[in-house]
């Protein structure tokens, strides 16, 4: 008897443990407070969000670099729901919620499977995108769970977008701030959070890949080409951009963007940013708004080169080799300008075509047309829109891809997506995101690229092949499986097979019209690619 009661006892004191266990779980103290996260699921994923990396950016704080998080003096808080998102600068319903619009808005979102703080898994950081003028880190397309069910902790967050992220004034110079680009600072001090506090979750700060989409994307390249990174990240994953000189990748200088901060103060009647200060947030905002269904073309609020976060164009540093020395893993999909036919040039006829392809190329327009010719209507508006999605896309991620290996001597990997199926037929701008979460419900698509039917068995597949490449590479810096379970991948090389095909088979590839790339790279070289591309195509 004496001994059943022992066993009883020693059964009844593990499953206490075990509950406290689990409450230790769900909770976490941070920021001086105690965080209560939604309870781990049947599959085993805890989930925290909307937990401040900073303190809101409000008041005497708008415009000012991010500061520490408030201390919390050991109160109780909820972290199941994801905090505010940050205003939008573009007037665009299905892109933004403008009810869930806040100043107060940079917090952290956390999905983890560890079990306790040793387990120390990789790190995943997802940045939002839009151009740095609107998106949010709380949309069910961006929702962790299935990845870090494959073995890493997802990560996500807000930052600062359009005029209240990237405003700059003379007057905010003679702060002391040492820059304007407040929201890539807001993207630094989420980082930095990460370095700080993420053991707490069980994850390794000593792992941490940074992945983002186009604007996403382009941060990336910047966070690269920042000597305030050093030691924030370990590897970076660029999906479809990378700021360059092109359109969609071209930054203004201090003196443009101070310029631009002055017309939006002369509009809103304000003599001092102190008075800029005392506006609601939503005036000041609504007075920098960019329609994109009238003015896709706008001049809008973006990271500037500042000699401080962007101390210059990440296309030079890139081409001395100074970017931050960790491997990468870069691409592009198949029809990138079906998102930005906006871009193209005027092509109602052949004429057209030709026509404006001598005003742009110059005395290299011979050699343009070889390239992207337009002896018929079809070809015509084939090689138009080729050439957007190849400027405002393909070819400054192979850039960045190409100058990171050769130059910077680090290890790259480049991918191609092709991929098709009834759910998504074409591979266009942001068309690999859902398979890269694995997230494929009716809700869980960008608005303006709705999935066409469910998601089929092949769609699961290919979701989780991505996956399974993209964690490999935060593992391990080697999108590769160890055990031989996927398609080789080689890595980048600039010659011969050294790219990834993800279409409805993976196979290596030589890099996609590389006579092309190098051809605009040529251009860039010569300077011969107006830098006045953007409104020039813009005002057509």
């Amino acid at each position: 008897m004496r001994k059943f009661r022992l066993f009883a006892a020693a059964v009844l004191g593990g499953l206490v443990q075990h509950a406290r266990s689990d409450l230790i779980e769900s909770s976490v103290s941070v920021n001086g407070g105690v965080f209560q996260g939604i309870p781990r699921t049947a599959a085993g994923v805890l989930e925290f969000l909307g937990i401040p990396f900073a303190a809101p950016p409000v008041g005497s704080l708008r415009w000012k670099p991010p500061q520490p998080p408030l201390n919390l003096n050991g109160t109780r808080q909820d972290a199941t729901a994801f905090g505010h998102s940050c205003y939008s600068a573009v007037l665009a319903p299905d892109l933004a919620d403008p009810a869930d619009q806040s100043e107060d808005c940079l917090t952290v979102n956390i999905w983890t499977t560890a079990t306790d703080t040793t387990e120390k898994k990789p790190v995943m950081v997802w940045i939002y995108g839009g151009g740095f003028q609107f998106g949010a880190s709380n949309r069910p397309l961006y929702n962790g769970a299935k990845l870090a069910l494959d073995g890493v902790i997802l990560v996500s967050f807000n930052y600062r977008l359009g005029v209240l992220g990237f405003l700059a004034l003379s007057e905010l110079d003679d702060e002391g701030s040492g820059s304007t680009n407040f929201g890539l600072q807001d993207q630094l001090a989420a980082l930095r959070w990460v370095r700080d506090n993420i053991s707490l979750f069980g994850r390794d700060p000593e792992n941490v890949t940074i992945f983002k989409k186009s604007a996403r994307s382009h941060s990336v390249s910047l966070l690269l080409a920042s000597p305030l990174s050093t030691g924030l990240f370990h590897k970076g994953i660029l999906e479809s951009g990378a700021y360059w000189e092109s359109d969609h990748g071209s930054l203004t200088t201090f003196s443009e963007a101070r310029q631009r901060g002055l017309a939006l103060q002369q509009k809103l009647n304000a003599s001092s940013v102190a008075e800029l200060r005392s506006l609601p947030a939503e005036e000041v905002n609504n007075a920098a708004l960019w329609d994109l269904s009238t003015d896709p073309g706008a001049t809008v609020f973006a990271p500037s080169i500042d000699n401080y976060v962007v101390p210059t164009a990440p296309s030079v540093v890139f081409d001395h080799g100074d970017e931050q020395k960790v491997p990468i893993l870069a691409g592009f999909n198949a029809r990138e300008e079906d998102f930005f036919l906006a871009h193209s040039l005027p092509h109602q006829t052949p004429e057209d075509y030709v026509s404006s392809a001598g005003t742009f190329f110059g005395n290299r327009t011979n050699d343009a047309l070889q390239l992207y010719p337009g002896s018929t209507y079809v070809q015509a508006n084939d090689s138009a829109n080729a050439l957007a999605g190849d400027l405002v896309i393909r070819q400054q991620t192979w850039e960045a891809l190409d100058r990171h290996v050769r130059v910077g001597g680090q290890k790259g990997y480049g991918y191609y997506f092709t991929y098709s199926s009834p759910y998504s037929p074409l591979a266009m701008h942001t068309a690999e995101i859902n398979y890269v979460f694995g997230n494929m419900g009716p809700n869980e698509s960008f608005t303006y690229t709705p999935p066409l039917s469910p998601a089929a068995s092949g769609d699961m597949e290919m979701s989780e092949t991505i996956r399974s490449y993209w964690t490999n590479f935060a593992k391990a810096g080697d999108p590769n499986d160890p055990n031989g379970n996927l398609p080789y991948w080689p890595s980048y090389t600039g010659y011969g097979n050294c790219f990834l095909e993800l279409g409805n088979l993976a196979h290596a590839i030589n890099t996609p019209d590389i006579d092309r790339f190098r051809f605009i790279r040529s251009l860039r070289t010569n300077s011969i690619l107006p830098l006045s591309w953007r409104n020039r195509v813009y005002d057509n």
